[in-house]
């Protein structure tokens, strides 16, 4: 069997950093790189983050609807950054929130974590909304070919706070019992410990739920322009393993065509804690 998705995150994390940096190539955004909104300008906003990203990060997460927008070519253009990003040593989680059920869940699996695919990538995002146990398919995939699943459990939205602290029949929040059901998944029977990981807010106050105990990656925007800075991770973070949290720095990314060949996102990788913060040895923070 292929390693694990958190064995791969964490080796990564060792070589590079935690950082994940996030490809939103808005029309705002493509504006004020002075490029065309079009699959051109895709091209040339992707080429020149990969440039400037490999070997400065570990991880990079395009969002999907920017390339969905703009129909086929667009998504060609995704699959392009994709295979050219792995080339370069990058690990690569599509933020694609997906999530159905049986035969239509198979189906968002092979799409994104089947070894056939042309957008196989290192992981993607997934909603939970129709139970954790609806994304069996996405998991088998994942564990099978040493890929992985991040389930969207606290989102730092306030639109989605309610929902998630929603306490349930067994008197647990929404969230709480989300994560610990990543927990009793991950190294359960066929599913090597890594392969789920969470998707929680770095903006967010810890919750009941000891994050130190998940057993996967905890992918963590809000770092930067929402709120988040790397005192912040290092405290709400804390306990977790190094090698787990990759603080995800998104909306936050260069807002003009960098003249260094670098996007000046990379220059946060530089003051992260690599969580656990009680023993992070890397790209840890003065604050922490």
């Amino acid at each position: 069997m292929a390693d694990s998705f958190g064995d791969r995150v964490a080796a990564a994390v060792t070589a590079t950093g935690p950082l994940c940096a996030g490809i939103d190539p808005s029309s705002a955004l493509l504006a004020k790189w002075g490029l065309s909104d079009n699959a051109d300008g895709l091209r040339s906003f992707c080429a020149t983050c990969v440039e400037g990203f490999a070997g400065a990060v570990s991880v990079i997460k395009p969002q999907v609807a920017f390339f969905e927008r703009h129909g086929s070519a667009g998504m060609a253009e995704l699959e392009r950054l994709i295979t050219e990003a792995k080339a370069a040593g990058l690990i690569v989680i599509a933020d694609a929130k997906r999530g159905d059920i049986d035969s239509t869940a198979e189906a968002y699996a092979d799409a994104w974590l089947g070894e056939a695919s042309p957008f196989a990538v290192d992981a993607v995002t997934a909603h939970p909304y129709l139970g954790l146990g609806a994304l069996a398919p996405l998991v088998r995939l994942g564990a099978a070919n040493g890929r992985g699943v991040l389930v969207v459990a606290r989102s730092s939205n306030p639109e989605g706070r309610g929902l998630q602290q929603a306490v349930t029949s067994g008197g647990t929040a929404v969230e709480d019992m989300l994560l610990a059901e990543i927990a009793e998944l991950n190294g359960s029977p066929g599913v090597p410990t890594g392969t789920v990981g969470a998707v929680v807010g770095a903006t967010l106050e810890p919750s009941a739920f000891a994050l130190s105990q998940l057993g996967g990656v905890i992918l963590a925007p809000g770092l930067g322009a929402q709120g988040a800075g790397p005192a912040d991770v290092a405290a709400r973070f804390a306990g977790c393993r190094p090698g787990t949290v990759l603080p995800s720095s998104s909306r936050v990314g260069p807002t003009a065509a960098p003249t260094t060949g670098r996007p000046d996102a990379i220059a946060s990788s530089s003051t992260l804690p690599n969580v656990s913060v009680a023993e992070g040895k890397r790209n840890r923070s003065p604050e922490a």
